[in-house]
């Protein structure tokens, strides 16, 4: 009987990432790894994942997937190979006003895939303020607001860095989010997400407008869910490229 897919699931692996200012940045990741096999191998693949995974983890990007699924494809004799990666992902962010560095953590996945559907895929997920414009316009003083998260996923031709998908993201949002804020910082953030209010649409669009414009985007989507602050739901929007091309 032919199987679907045989593999190893969320294994956590201390790997390397390169970083857009020329560094590498250790992390931990939990990676799935799988293969589509002929029906009449049965042999083991999960010592030829580790071996590969091993070969590969002093540099993770998504240059390297392509080669990493080709090793294993070929070791395996497999019709195909497909991959995901998630891992915290962490920049140095200054605060707005005083210029106070800290660190802030990102979640990143890449997903990547050769043989019958080839595909190579990045999604970073990124915390936003959102600021409610229907509370302000009603409000004598004050709008309610909250925290929010962006989720961007993109394929793309050549290159792009993580770093920049972040910045499309945090960019959707009434005000970044930062990890340190001072005083100076607080007064900061409050004033400019009361001056740029943001429905989840508003959000998605913006962010939805920034990927249509980068060269190397083949497709997308975007997600922004704002945890709100007055309800016990959450507000949600999503688009793809599919829809608005």
């Amino acid at each position: 009987m032919k199987l679907n897919t045989v593999g190893i699931k969320d294994i956590r692996y201390p790997v390397r990432v390169r970083e857009k200012s020329g560094g590498m940045q250790e992390t931990v990741a939990s990676i799935s790894l799988q293969v589509s096999l002929p029906s009449q191998y049965r042999e083991s693949c999960v010592s030829t994942f580790i071996k590969v995974l091993n070969t590969y983890q002093d540099e993770m990007s998504n240059r390297i997937f392509r080669n990493l699924l080709a090793e294993v494809k070929e070791e395996l004799r497999a019709e195909s190979a497909h991959v995901e990666m998630t891992f915290p992902y962490f920049l140095e962010k200054k605060a707005p006003a005083t210029g106070t560095p800290g660190l802030m953590e990102y979640t990143c996945r890449f997903t990547g895939g050769i043989g019958k559907d080839e595909d190579f895929i990045l999604s970073v997920w990124v915390p936003v303020t959102t600021l409610c414009p229907c509370s302000r316009e009603i409000s004598d003083c004050g709008a309610h607001n909250q925290r929010g998260e962006v989720n961007l996923t993109v394929k793309y031709s050549g290159f792009i860095w993580m770093e920049e998908l972040i910045a499309m993201a945090e960019a959707g949002g009434s005000c970044e989010v930062y990890s340190l804020l001072k005083r100076p910082d607080e007064k900061y953030v409050t004033e400019k997400a009361y001056n740029n209010p943001m429905f989840v649409e508003d959000a998605v669009r913006k962010v939805a407008e920034q990927a249509m414009a980068h060269p190397a985007i083949t497709w997308f989507s975007v997600s922004v869910e704002s945890f709100e602050s007055i309800h016990k739901h959450s507000a949600y929007a999503y688009v793809d490229s599919d829809e608005i091309r």
